[in-house]
């Protein structure tokens, strides 16, 4: 019998990394402990007796002063034992989704979702990218901005897509321009895409509503708080997600046809968390 020809998915990563030395929006440290300091580590943690009795804790401390109680690299196999990396980061740092309770308490009337409770369903489904890298920093991008885009590629929004904006701005990360240079969702937009029932919405640029110096400019300018994130706000009355920064939506060779996969790590009691986004051909 011929074997039945079962090609292998091609799988595109979408998401940036959490990384310091950057700069962003909010700082980001990594302590990294190498595998031969990590050995005179596990030698200190062993001293401490984490959860045994005081009395007994101190005289393991003392024993590990001593040296009659201590583990050091020289007692394991290459004189190395394994790495340990600590990372001090916002669950906004990265590419990450942020949940309903991120816009706040009360969603249409109920209780926010926080990440951990976001349905599962919503972060596996059939993924569409608009392309709208034509629109300029500090522009909101309209309903006609998606309309026109789905009329180029001739598709029609379904519920349950997984509708990615790509603009470009990805290329700036790790650059100041990262931090200006891009448009933002405006919340008519946002919400002509929720009625139809999307319920992920992602953008390849560093928030999903416009630059913080536009936004906070057009307020001074006219003291009309409707200006301040708008689009992030209209997930108080409106249930659905979004994810920030993505990347590499250039790399998706079709608009539609393909998977999007975006699991958030699943954190206690927060309104975002990072994810490794994926397309899957």
């Amino acid at each position: 019998m011929k074997r039945e020809n079962n090609p292998r998915p091609c799988i595109i990563d979408l998401s940036l990394p959490i990384e310091e030395d950057i700069d962003n929006t909010f700082p980001t440290y990594i302590k990294r402990l190498n595998h031969s300091d990590g050995a005179d580590y596990l030698g200190w943690v062993v001293a401490k007796s984490k959860g045994k009795p005081f009395f007994e804790r101190a005289k393991n401390i003392v024993k590990y002063y001593l040296g009659t109680r201590r583990i050091t690299r020289m007692d394991l196999p290459d004189n190395m034992f394994i790495s340990h990396e600590t990372v001090t980061a916002s669950v906004h740092m990265g590419t990450h989704i942020d949940a309903p309770y991120h816009f706040g308490p009360v969603c249409e009337g109920k209780e926010a979702r926080d990440i951990e409770d976001i349905p599962l369903e919503w972060c596996y489904s059939d993924g569409v990218v608009l392309a709208l890298s034509r629109k300029k920093a500090g522009d909101a991008i309209a309903v006609r901005d998606i309309e026109s885009a789905l009329k180029k590629i001739r598709y029609k929004i379904k519920p349950m897509d997984i509708v990615l904006i790509k603009t470009g701005a990805d290329k700036y990360n790790g650059t100041k321009r990262y931090l200006t240079d891009f448009p933002g969702v405006s919340p008519e937009a946002a919400e002509w895409l929720v009625n139809k029932g999307v319920k992920i919405i992602g953008v390849d640029f560093l928030g999903f509503d416009r630059p913080y110096p536009y936004m906070i400019g057009d307020y001074f300018r006219t003291k009309d708080n409707s200006y301040l994130w708008p689009a992030h706000l209209l997930g108080r009355k409106k249930e659905y997600c979004h994810i920030e920064r993505l990347a590499n939506l250039d790399k998706i060779p079709k608009p539609y046809g393909f998977k999007v996969a975006c699991f958030p790590v699943k954190i206690k009691k927060v309104g975002a968390s990072w994810a490794r986004v994926v397309a899957i051909i």
